[in-house]
Protein backbone atom coordinates (compact mmCIF):
# COMPACT_ATOMS: atom_id res chain seq x y z
CA UNK A 1 0.00 0.00 0.00
CA UNK A 2 2.82 2.52 0.78
CA UNK A 3 4.31 2.31 -2.09
CA UNK A 4 0.98 2.85 -4.53
CA UNK A 5 0.24 5.51 -2.13
CA UNK A 6 4.05 7.29 -2.19
CA UNK A 7 4.18 6.86 -6.26
CA UNK A 8 0.95 9.11 -6.49
CA UNK A 9 2.56 11.46 -4.18
CA UNK A 10 5.77 11.76 -6.38
CA UNK A 11 4.19 12.70 -9.28
CA UNK A 12 2.74 15.43 -7.41
CA UNK A 13 6.02 17.69 -8.27
CA UNK A 14 9.44 16.51 -9.76
CA UNK A 15 12.44 18.99 -9.54
CA UNK A 16 15.66 18.73 -10.95
CA UNK A 17 18.60 20.42 -9.05
CA UNK A 18 21.92 20.52 -11.85
CA UNK A 19 24.80 23.21 -10.70
CA UNK A 20 25.26 26.04 -12.24
CA UNK A 21 27.67 26.64 -14.84
CA UNK A 22 28.37 30.28 -14.54
CA UNK A 23 27.00 33.29 -12.73
CA UNK A 24 26.09 35.05 -15.85
CA UNK A 25 27.72 38.90 -14.85
CA UNK A 26 26.54 40.63 -17.76
CA UNK A 27 22.89 39.47 -17.19
CA UNK A 28 22.52 40.63 -13.27
CA UNK A 29 24.00 43.96 -15.12
CA UNK A 30 21.31 44.32 -17.25
CA UNK A 31 18.94 43.21 -15.02
CA UNK A 32 19.61 45.77 -11.94
CA UNK A 33 19.77 48.51 -14.68
CA UNK A 34 16.24 47.03 -15.43
CA UNK A 35 15.23 47.51 -11.70
CA UNK A 36 16.10 50.89 -11.00
CA UNK A 37 13.95 51.97 -14.44
CA UNK A 38 11.19 50.14 -12.94
CA UNK A 39 11.94 52.01 -9.12
CA UNK A 40 11.06 55.58 -11.34
CA UNK A 41 7.51 54.02 -12.41
CA UNK A 42 6.49 52.01 -9.66
CA UNK A 43 5.95 51.50 -5.91
CA UNK A 44 6.40 48.09 -4.67
CA UNK A 45 4.75 46.92 -1.37
CA UNK A 46 4.82 43.81 0.52
CA UNK A 47 3.33 42.08 3.14
CA UNK A 48 2.30 38.81 4.77
CA UNK A 49 -1.01 37.38 5.18
CA UNK A 50 -2.02 34.93 8.25
CA UNK A 51 -5.49 33.70 9.95
CA UNK A 52 -6.28 36.02 12.61
CA UNK A 53 -6.83 33.39 15.59
CA UNK A 54 -4.34 30.80 13.79
CA UNK A 55 -1.34 32.92 12.73
CA UNK A 56 -1.27 30.43 9.76
CA UNK A 57 -0.38 31.79 6.68
CA UNK A 58 -3.23 33.11 4.18
CA UNK A 59 -1.84 30.96 1.07
CA UNK A 60 -3.04 31.52 -2.87
CA UNK A 61 -4.96 34.60 -1.79
CA UNK A 62 -5.48 37.24 -4.28
CA UNK A 63 -4.56 40.96 -3.58
CA UNK A 64 -5.44 43.42 -6.54
CA UNK A 65 -5.76 46.74 -6.42
CA UNK A 66 -9.50 48.09 -7.17
CA UNK A 67 -10.72 49.52 -9.98
CA UNK A 68 -7.61 48.17 -12.11
CA UNK A 69 -5.85 44.89 -13.49
CA UNK A 70 -2.92 44.79 -11.28
CA UNK A 71 -3.14 41.83 -9.13
CA UNK A 72 -0.80 39.19 -7.52
CA UNK A 73 -1.12 35.89 -5.40
CA UNK A 74 -0.13 35.00 -2.11
CA UNK A 75 2.65 32.67 -1.94
CA UNK A 76 2.87 29.47 0.41
CA UNK A 77 4.21 31.52 3.35
CA UNK A 78 1.53 34.25 2.89
CA UNK A 79 3.97 36.43 1.16
CA UNK A 80 2.86 39.04 -1.45
CA UNK A 81 4.51 41.94 -3.61
CA UNK A 82 2.19 44.08 -5.22
CA UNK A 83 4.01 46.80 -7.96
CA UNK A 84 1.61 50.18 -8.29
CA UNK A 85 2.21 52.48 -10.91
CA UNK A 86 3.10 56.04 -9.03
CA UNK A 87 0.06 58.46 -8.66
CA UNK A 88 -1.75 55.43 -7.32
CA UNK A 89 -0.81 55.86 -3.71
CA UNK A 90 -4.66 56.59 -2.55
CA UNK A 91 -5.80 53.47 -4.26
CA UNK A 92 -7.47 50.91 -2.47
CA UNK A 93 -5.92 47.20 -2.07
CA UNK A 94 -8.30 44.43 -1.49
CA UNK A 95 -7.53 40.94 0.11
CA UNK A 96 -9.25 38.26 -0.79
CA UNK A 97 -9.80 34.21 0.23
CA UNK A 98 -11.97 31.39 0.49
CA UNK A 99 -13.66 31.16 3.78
CA UNK A 100 -12.20 34.91 4.85
CA UNK A 101 -13.55 38.10 5.17
CA UNK A 102 -12.25 40.39 2.70
CA UNK A 103 -9.79 43.21 3.66
CA UNK A 104 -8.83 46.27 2.20
CA UNK A 105 -6.01 48.50 2.44
CA UNK A 106 -5.19 52.30 0.76
CA UNK A 107 -1.57 51.88 -1.29
CA UNK A 108 -0.20 55.00 0.67
CA UNK A 109 -0.45 53.30 3.86
CA UNK A 110 1.36 50.02 3.33
CA UNK A 111 4.68 52.05 2.02
CA UNK A 112 7.67 50.70 3.58
CA UNK A 113 5.32 48.91 5.98
CA UNK A 114 6.13 45.21 7.39
CA UNK A 115 2.10 44.68 6.96
CA UNK A 116 1.28 41.84 8.42
CA UNK A 117 -2.38 41.17 7.53
CA UNK A 118 -4.83 39.48 9.51
CA UNK A 119 -8.15 37.72 8.12
CA UNK A 120 -10.81 36.90 9.68
CA UNK A 121 -12.50 33.59 8.77
CA UNK A 122 -15.79 33.26 7.75
CA UNK A 123 -17.10 29.94 7.97
CA UNK A 124 -20.62 29.34 9.36
CA UNK A 125 -21.38 27.68 11.71
CA UNK A 126 -23.48 23.92 11.64
CA UNK A 127 -26.56 23.58 13.11
CA UNK A 128 -26.08 20.69 16.12
CA UNK A 129 -28.83 18.29 14.37
CA UNK A 130 -26.95 18.93 11.05
CA UNK A 131 -23.74 17.93 12.61
CA UNK A 132 -25.65 14.84 14.89
CA UNK A 133 -26.99 13.61 11.09
CA UNK A 134 -23.88 13.76 9.25
CA UNK A 135 -20.28 11.56 9.46
CA UNK A 136 -17.39 13.24 7.41
CA UNK A 137 -16.51 10.26 6.05
CA UNK A 138 -19.81 9.27 5.60
CA UNK A 139 -20.29 12.35 3.35
CA UNK A 140 -16.91 11.59 1.45
CA UNK A 141 -18.38 7.81 0.68
CA UNK A 142 -21.48 9.26 -0.81
CA UNK A 143 -19.31 12.01 -3.23
CA UNK A 144 -17.44 9.32 -4.44
CA UNK A 145 -20.07 7.30 -5.70
CA UNK A 146 -22.26 10.05 -6.77
CA UNK A 147 -18.98 10.57 -9.22
CA UNK A 148 -20.35 8.73 -12.55
CA UNK A 149 -23.42 11.39 -11.65
CA UNK A 150 -21.53 14.35 -11.08
CA UNK A 151 -19.35 14.42 -13.56
CA UNK A 152 -18.81 14.37 -17.52
CA UNK A 153 -19.30 10.55 -18.38
CA UNK A 154 -18.25 10.67 -21.89
CA UNK A 155 -14.49 12.26 -23.38
CA UNK A 156 -14.45 16.11 -24.09
CA UNK A 157 -11.74 18.21 -25.86
CA UNK A 158 -10.21 20.79 -23.72
CA UNK A 159 -7.97 24.42 -24.05
CA UNK A 160 -6.29 25.63 -21.10
CA UNK A 161 -4.04 28.55 -20.23
CA UNK A 162 -0.76 27.25 -18.70
CA UNK A 163 1.91 28.92 -15.76
CA UNK A 164 5.33 27.76 -14.42
CA UNK A 165 7.56 30.03 -12.66
CA UNK A 166 10.39 29.73 -10.34
CA UNK A 167 11.62 32.05 -7.90
CA UNK A 168 15.32 32.10 -6.30
CA UNK A 169 15.46 34.03 -3.16
CA UNK A 170 12.23 36.30 -4.05
CA UNK A 171 13.55 36.73 -7.74
CA UNK A 172 11.95 34.84 -10.79
CA UNK A 173 14.80 32.87 -12.40
CA UNK A 174 12.16 31.08 -14.78
CA UNK A 175 9.07 31.73 -16.59
CA UNK A 176 7.02 29.70 -18.89
CA UNK A 177 3.58 30.01 -20.21
CA UNK A 178 1.74 27.86 -22.83
CA UNK A 179 -1.56 26.82 -24.15
CA UNK A 180 -2.56 23.75 -23.62
CA UNK A 181 -4.99 21.16 -25.86
CA UNK A 182 -6.66 18.42 -23.34
CA UNK A 183 -8.34 15.17 -24.35
CA UNK A 184 -10.44 14.82 -21.10
CA UNK A 185 -11.62 11.42 -20.39
CA UNK A 186 -14.48 10.10 -19.23
CA UNK A 187 -14.64 10.50 -14.98
CA UNK A 188 -16.38 6.86 -14.95
CA UNK A 189 -14.12 5.61 -17.08
CA UNK A 190 -11.09 3.58 -15.21
CA UNK A 191 -8.81 3.02 -18.46
CA UNK A 192 -8.92 5.90 -20.37
CA UNK A 193 -6.07 8.09 -19.18
CA UNK A 194 -6.37 12.47 -19.61
CA UNK A 195 -3.72 13.51 -22.54
CA UNK A 196 -2.50 17.03 -23.13
CA UNK A 197 -0.25 18.78 -25.41
CA UNK A 198 1.27 22.08 -25.89
CA UNK A 199 -0.30 24.31 -28.40
CA UNK A 200 1.62 27.40 -28.32
CA UNK A 201 4.58 28.33 -25.61
CA UNK A 202 7.06 30.83 -24.73
CA UNK A 203 8.94 31.70 -21.82
CA UNK A 204 10.77 35.05 -20.56
CA UNK A 205 14.43 35.98 -21.20
CA UNK A 206 13.59 38.95 -18.91
CA UNK A 207 14.59 37.36 -15.41
CA UNK A 208 17.07 36.81 -12.75
CA UNK A 209 19.90 33.77 -14.04
CA UNK A 210 20.31 31.29 -11.58
CA UNK A 211 23.39 31.08 -9.57
CA UNK A 212 24.54 28.10 -7.64
CA UNK A 213 22.11 25.89 -9.39
CA UNK A 214 19.72 25.35 -12.08
CA UNK A 215 16.18 23.96 -11.14
CA UNK A 216 13.64 22.53 -13.80
CA UNK A 217 10.45 21.02 -13.03
CA UNK A 218 9.68 17.73 -14.81
CA UNK A 219 6.12 17.32 -16.19
CA UNK A 220 4.21 20.58 -15.65
CA UNK A 221 1.87 20.27 -18.11
CA UNK A 222 1.18 16.59 -17.44
CA UNK A 223 1.30 16.99 -13.66
CA UNK A 224 -1.31 19.87 -13.49
CA UNK A 225 -3.98 17.13 -14.95
CA UNK A 226 -2.72 14.61 -12.60
CA UNK A 227 -3.98 17.08 -9.70
CA UNK A 228 -7.48 16.18 -11.09
CA UNK A 229 -8.56 14.38 -7.62
CA UNK A 230 -11.65 13.25 -8.53
CA UNK A 231 -10.06 11.70 -11.14
CA UNK A 232 -6.79 10.73 -9.63
CA UNK A 233 -8.47 9.94 -5.82
CA UNK A 234 -5.33 7.64 -4.62
CA UNK A 235 -3.64 9.88 -2.25
CA UNK A 236 -6.64 11.98 -0.18
CA UNK A 237 -9.85 10.70 -1.69
CA UNK A 238 -9.06 6.52 -1.78
CA UNK A 239 -11.12 4.69 0.44
CA UNK A 240 -8.01 2.65 0.91
CA UNK A 241 -6.07 5.54 2.39
CA UNK A 242 -9.01 7.14 4.72
CA UNK A 243 -6.94 5.48 7.52
CA UNK A 244 -4.28 7.97 7.11
CA UNK A 245 -6.59 10.54 7.96
CA UNK A 246 -8.71 12.22 10.31
CA UNK A 247 -11.76 13.83 9.26
CA UNK A 248 -13.69 16.48 10.60
CA UNK A 249 -16.95 18.23 9.34
CA UNK A 250 -15.81 21.84 9.73
CA UNK A 251 -18.44 24.00 8.88
CA UNK A 252 -21.00 25.32 6.00
CA UNK A 253 -19.86 27.70 3.35
CA UNK A 254 -20.74 29.40 -0.08
CA UNK A 255 -18.93 29.34 -2.97
CA UNK A 256 -20.49 31.37 -5.87
CA UNK A 257 -23.49 31.19 -4.03
CA UNK A 258 -24.26 27.57 -3.78
CA UNK A 259 -24.11 26.22 -0.32
CA UNK A 260 -20.79 24.13 0.78
CA UNK A 261 -19.85 21.59 3.24
CA UNK A 262 -16.23 22.04 4.75
CA UNK A 263 -14.43 19.00 5.80
CA UNK A 264 -11.05 19.38 7.22
CA UNK A 265 -8.55 16.53 6.98
CA UNK A 266 -5.28 15.92 8.80
CA UNK A 267 -2.71 13.10 8.71
CA UNK A 268 -2.73 11.08 11.30
CA UNK A 269 0.18 11.71 13.92
CA UNK A 270 1.78 8.19 13.80
CA UNK A 271 2.17 8.25 10.04
CA UNK A 272 5.73 8.22 8.18
CA UNK A 273 4.83 9.26 5.24
CA UNK A 274 4.58 12.91 3.31
CA UNK A 275 1.15 13.29 3.13
CA UNK A 276 -1.01 16.65 3.56
CA UNK A 277 -3.68 18.52 5.78
CA UNK A 278 -6.34 20.55 4.11
CA UNK A 279 -9.87 21.06 3.03
CA UNK A 280 -12.40 19.60 1.42
CA UNK A 281 -15.37 21.15 0.23
CA UNK A 282 -18.71 19.07 -1.15
CA UNK A 283 -21.71 21.25 -2.85
CA UNK A 284 -25.03 20.73 -0.58
CA UNK A 285 -27.02 20.29 -2.98
CA UNK A 286 -25.24 17.61 -5.81
CA UNK A 287 -22.81 16.22 -2.84
CA UNK A 288 -20.59 16.80 -5.17
CA UNK A 289 -16.55 17.59 -4.30
CA UNK A 290 -15.86 21.33 -5.73
CA UNK A 291 -12.95 21.86 -4.64
CA UNK A 292 -9.59 20.60 -2.60
CA UNK A 293 -6.67 23.41 -0.62
CA UNK A 294 -4.16 21.37 0.63
CA UNK A 295 -0.42 21.29 1.61
CA UNK A 296 1.89 18.85 2.64
CA UNK A 297 1.96 18.41 6.40
CA UNK A 298 4.27 19.66 9.03
CA UNK A 299 4.63 16.02 9.94
CA UNK A 300 5.30 14.92 6.57
CA UNK A 301 7.73 17.81 5.45
CA UNK A 302 11.12 15.68 6.90
CA UNK A 303 9.88 13.37 4.69
CA UNK A 304 9.05 15.04 1.50
CA UNK A 305 12.39 15.64 -0.52
CA UNK A 306 13.11 11.99 -0.78
CA UNK A 307 10.04 11.59 -3.47
CA UNK A 308 9.99 15.07 -4.55
CA UNK A 309 13.22 15.84 -5.73
CA UNK A 310 14.35 13.67 -8.44
CA UNK A 311 17.92 14.67 -9.09
CA UNK A 312 20.62 16.50 -7.33
CA UNK A 313 24.45 16.34 -6.14
CA UNK A 314 25.83 14.41 -3.83
CA UNK A 315 27.18 17.51 -2.32
CA UNK A 316 23.59 19.13 -1.79
CA UNK A 317 21.14 18.99 0.82
CA UNK A 318 17.72 19.94 0.12
CA UNK A 319 14.88 20.74 2.55
CA UNK A 320 11.28 20.63 1.53
CA UNK A 321 9.73 23.69 3.42
CA UNK A 322 6.24 23.47 2.07
CA UNK A 323 3.86 21.88 -0.71
CA UNK A 324 0.36 24.02 -1.22
CA UNK A 325 -2.07 22.55 -3.73
CA UNK A 326 -5.28 24.38 -5.05
CA UNK A 327 -8.09 22.44 -7.17
CA UNK A 328 -11.79 23.73 -8.29
CA UNK A 329 -14.80 22.91 -10.27
CA UNK A 330 -17.36 24.57 -11.65
CA UNK A 331 -21.21 23.21 -12.15
CA UNK A 332 -22.51 23.78 -15.49
CA UNK A 333 -25.85 22.33 -16.91
CA UNK A 334 -25.90 19.97 -14.01
CA UNK A 335 -22.32 18.28 -14.28
CA UNK A 336 -19.20 19.14 -12.56
CA UNK A 337 -16.04 20.07 -14.53
CA UNK A 338 -12.07 20.68 -13.44
CA UNK A 339 -11.94 24.50 -13.68
CA UNK A 340 -8.31 25.58 -11.86
CA UNK A 341 -5.20 23.99 -10.73
CA UNK A 342 -2.40 25.80 -8.37
CA UNK A 343 0.78 23.61 -7.62
CA UNK A 344 3.36 25.05 -5.40
CA UNK A 345 6.24 23.51 -3.70
CA UNK A 346 9.21 25.84 -1.50
CA UNK A 347 12.62 24.45 -0.76
CA UNK A 348 15.88 25.54 0.46
CA UNK A 349 18.96 23.90 -0.66
CA UNK A 350 22.40 24.32 1.41
CA UNK A 351 26.15 22.99 -0.31
CA UNK A 352 28.14 20.97 2.16
CA UNK A 353 30.39 23.03 3.54
CA UNK A 354 29.08 26.54 2.30
CA UNK A 355 27.42 28.94 4.47
CA UNK A 356 24.33 30.34 2.93
CA UNK A 357 21.00 28.66 1.51
CA UNK A 358 18.76 29.21 -1.62
CA UNK A 359 15.77 29.79 -0.93
CA UNK A 360 13.71 28.10 -4.03
CA UNK A 361 9.49 28.59 -5.04
CA UNK A 362 8.29 26.47 -7.84
CA UNK A 363 4.66 27.26 -8.55
CA UNK A 364 2.58 26.06 -11.74
CA UNK A 365 -1.31 26.64 -12.22
CA UNK A 366 -3.94 26.03 -15.23
CA UNK A 367 -6.89 27.73 -15.84
CA UNK A 368 -9.69 25.60 -18.18
CA UNK A 369 -11.04 27.95 -20.55
CA UNK A 370 -13.36 26.04 -22.97
CA UNK A 371 -14.18 22.82 -23.78
CA UNK A 372 -16.18 20.69 -26.10
CA UNK A 373 -17.85 17.44 -26.21
CA UNK A 374 -18.17 17.56 -30.01
CA UNK A 375 -15.26 16.46 -32.23
CA UNK A 376 -13.32 14.80 -29.62
CA UNK A 377 -9.96 13.63 -31.38
CA UNK A 378 -7.53 11.43 -28.50
CA UNK A 379 -3.70 12.29 -29.15
CA UNK A 380 -1.17 9.67 -30.46
CA UNK A 381 1.07 9.09 -27.42
CA UNK A 382 4.05 10.77 -29.22
CA UNK A 383 2.51 13.93 -29.59
CA UNK A 384 1.10 13.88 -25.23
CA UNK A 385 3.25 15.62 -22.44
CA UNK A 386 5.57 13.35 -20.47
CA UNK A 387 6.12 13.53 -16.81
CA UNK A 388 9.86 13.63 -17.59
CA UNK A 389 9.25 16.60 -20.25
CA UNK A 390 10.17 20.03 -19.05
CA UNK A 391 8.29 22.85 -20.65
CA UNK A 392 11.07 25.27 -20.40
CA UNK A 393 13.36 23.71 -22.60
CA UNK A 394 10.34 22.57 -24.92
CA UNK A 395 8.95 25.86 -25.84
CA UNK A 396 11.27 27.03 -28.41
CA UNK A 397 9.36 24.30 -30.79
CA UNK A 398 5.88 26.01 -30.01
CA UNK A 399 6.66 29.61 -30.40
CA UNK A 400 4.88 32.06 -32.01
CA UNK A 401 5.15 35.77 -31.68
CA UNK A 402 2.11 36.31 -33.80
CA UNK A 403 -0.34 34.20 -31.28
CA UNK A 404 0.02 36.61 -28.50
CA UNK A 405 -0.20 39.61 -30.31
CA UNK A 406 -0.53 42.65 -28.02
CA UNK A 407 0.07 39.88 -24.49
CA UNK A 408 3.96 39.98 -25.93
CA UNK A 409 5.58 40.19 -22.58
CA UNK A 410 5.26 37.79 -19.43
CA UNK A 411 4.09 39.47 -16.10
CA UNK A 412 4.84 36.73 -13.91
CA UNK A 413 3.11 38.91 -10.72
CA UNK A 414 0.14 39.18 -13.20
CA UNK A 415 -2.67 36.73 -12.08
CA UNK A 416 -3.43 34.25 -14.19
CA UNK A 417 -7.16 35.54 -14.90
CA UNK A 418 -6.17 38.75 -16.36
CA UNK A 419 -3.30 37.10 -18.71
CA UNK A 420 -6.75 35.10 -19.99
CA UNK A 421 -8.43 37.82 -20.75
CA UNK A 422 -5.88 39.56 -22.60
CA UNK A 423 -5.84 36.25 -24.84
CA UNK A 424 -9.37 35.60 -24.52
CA UNK A 425 -9.34 35.38 -28.19
CA UNK A 426 -7.08 32.91 -28.26
CA UNK A 427 -8.31 30.71 -26.22
CA UNK A 428 -11.27 29.57 -28.09
CA UNK A 429 -11.24 27.31 -31.19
Amino acid sequence: MEKVFIKRLFIVSLVVLIPAISLYAGESSRKNKRSRNDSLNYIEVEGKLKDGITSSPVVFASVYVNGSNIATVTNIDGEFVLKTPKGKEDSKVTFTHLGYENVEMRVSDMIGRENIIEMKAVALPIDEVVIRGIDPEELLLKALEKINKNYSNVPEMQISFYRETIKQNKKYVAVSEAVLDIYKSSYSSTFDNDRVKIYKGRKSADVKKMDTLIVKLQGGPRTSLLLDIVKNSGFILDKEVFEYYNFELAGLTTINDRETYVIRFEQKEDIELPLFNGHIYIDKETVAISGLDFNISEQGLPYASKYLVRKKPASLKVDVNGGHYLVKYRVNEGRWYLDYIRSELVFTSKWKKRFFKSKFDIMLEMAVTDRTKENVEKFRNKESAKLNDVLAEQVKYFEDDNFWGDYNTIKPDESIEIAIKKLSRKLKR
